[in-house]
């Protein structure tokens, strides 16, 4: 018989996205707006914009490498070692950057080099705030502890 390996419950995965979320925009935002030079309302507007397509995103694409990985690796996401945390982060960032080109382009009026020029600034800023994040996440809240 196949051991089982748990994946996050419902609610771990709001409070986990939802405090990625809330972090991502504290940390990132104004480092955005430095960068830019675009005005702070309109930073914030953006990333914010951004930020409720990456929920979304990262609902569906962290439950499905979890489930990928307890299925295929047989071990939880707490237990990820260095270069599954790498390639998650990059995986994650990657694929939400192709969301995300075209909204840049169209909230900034910018053409679509100097948009993929920042998106993908957000997606390292916001990669390597993934990878310490979810790092710091697992060892809090070990998949499992405390779940129903």
């Amino acid at each position: 018989m196949r051991e089982v390996v748990l994946v996050r419950s419902w609610p771990e995965r709001a409070l986990q996205v939802g405090l990625f979320e809330l972090g991502g925009m504290a940390v990132i935002t104004p480092l955005f707006q430095w960068a830019s030079g675009e005005e702070w309302g309109s930073s914030v507007g953006l990333l914010v914009a951004l930020s409720a397509i990456a929920v979304g995103w990262q609902w569906g694409f962290n439950t499905a490498f979890d489930w990928a990985e307890a299925r295929w690796m047989r071990r939880r996401a707490d237990a990820r070692p260095f270069w599954g945390r790498v390639a998650h982060a990059v995986g994650f960032e990657g694929s939400l950057f192709l969301v995300t080109w075209p909204v840049v382009v169209a909230w900034t009026g910018w053409d679509w080099w100097t948009a993929a020029v920042a998106d993908v600034g957000l997606a390292m800023a916001y990669a390597i705030y993934a990878f310490l994040f979810h790092w710091w996440f697992d060892r809090w809240r070990p998949v499992g502890k405390g779940e129903k």
